[in-house]
């Protein structure tokens, strides 16, 4: 099974579309079904900026109880009117085989697969189970996109699409929402962008859908993230919006307005027909992570040096140490140069900090 899957994989396009889309792909909507009023609301406010795609959470995975999990089965009516109402195609996440049964009985066609689920083999197979059991033109009719898993796993994101595969779903994609990581600052879920380009070369023919709300977890970086997925010939974006963003009641910073969602779509244009060069893409992600991980060290570094200038204080010791700093600039240098740095640019990194950190002694 597995050498006839990643050596060819024979799928349909998404969403029963009779041909591969030449504009990028849009799926937008509330992290979560509130209410019906709320979902009507972000469902025509999506429709006039051109959105044919409407998601919604029905039943939320949360960290921990308590929190806002999802409205449950009635929700689904509202999901489905409100994408009726709109001539949009609707879309819920599953996560079991009682939230896939509930949403065909609903006339769902169209679903995702969470990183959490996607990190269980079991919860998969169990929905890749539902699926099988379909009558052949049911089944010929679902879409199913799976989220990549938690942590940066490829090949339990591609077991997933295996799984689905088996159980004679044509209809599958696959959504980058980022990867969880330690100490993480700026992203939500850092992109990894390596990964879906890894999964994309290894399966070409499976489209690929950015999701910059996971990935961004706050309004003002979900554009950036959508222009870098555009950049990289993603076939579509899944992007979280809301009637009234600051109100919703989970994931709240990263929902758009309806219409910030219609100026984004406007500004990313159509997706581009041959891709740029994926590897420059994520060599600059490397970079730009290594980057923060500079600054946190940076950071780090003047924190101990206000701590040595408070013990100098207390114990009567000149901030200045010539000796301490020859010897340190000669170690680095010479580190440097073992390296293939210039000792030079050593020098000038060197310098520059050791002014700060007696700057910092001095305060």
């Amino acid at each position: 099974m597995n050498k006839e899957l990643r050596s060819e994989w024979h799928l349909l396009p998404l969403f029963g579309e009779k041909e591969k889309q030449a504009d990028l792909l849009i799926i937008s909507g509330p992290c979560s079904a509130e209410s019906q009023s709320q979902m009507q609301a972000t469902a025509s406010g999506l429709a006039r900026a051109g959105v044919k795609f409407f998601r919604a959470g029905i039943w939320k995975p949360r960290t921990r109880p308590g929190s806002f999990e999802g409205i449950g089965a009635p929700a689904l009516k509202w999901l489905v009117n409100s994408a009726n109402q709109n001539n949009m195609t609707p879309l819920t996440e599953v996560a079991n085989e009682a939230h896939v049964r509930a949403a065909l009985r609903a006339g769902l066609r169209n679903f995702w697969i969470g990183a959490r689920t996607t990190t269980n083999p079991f919860a998969v197979q169990e929905i890749a189970d539902v699926f099988a059991q379909l009558p052949e033109d049911v089944k010929h009719s679902v879409t199913v996109l799976v989220k990549n898993p938690v942590n940066p796993d490829l090949e339990l994101w591609i077991g997933a699409l295996q799984r689905l595969y088996v159980s004679c779903i044509r209809r599958l994609g696959a959504i980058h929402r980022g990867f969880s990581a330690y100490g993480e600052k700026f992203y939500r879920n850092r992109p990894e962008w390596r990964i879906p380009v890894e999964l994309k070369r290894r399966i070409p023919e499976l489209p690929l859908i950015c999701d910059p709300s996971h990935i961004a977890g706050r309004r003002g970086l979900v554009e950036k993230v959508a222009r870098q997925a555009v950049d990289m010939n993603y076939e579509g974006l899944i992007i979280e919006s809301h009637c009234n963003p600051d109100s919703a009641l989970s994931d709240k910073d990263q929902q758009l307005l309806p219409e910030d969602v219609g100026k984004l779509i406007s500004s990313l244009g159509k997706r581009r027909g041959k891709a740029p060069d994926n590897c420059l893409f994520t060599l600059r992600d490397e970079i730009d992570n290594i980057d923060r991980e500079l600054v946190g060290l940076l950071a780090r570094r003047m924190n101990v040096a206000r701590e040595i200038g408070e013990l100098k204080r207390v114990h009567q010791i000149p901030v200045l140490q010539p000796e301490r700093y020859r010897s340190l600039m000669e170690e680095r240098i010479e580190e440097a140069r073992e390296l293939g740095l210039s000792p030079d640019f050593m020098k000038k990194i060197f310098s520059t900090i050791h002014d700060e950190s007696v700057n910092q002694q001095l305060q």
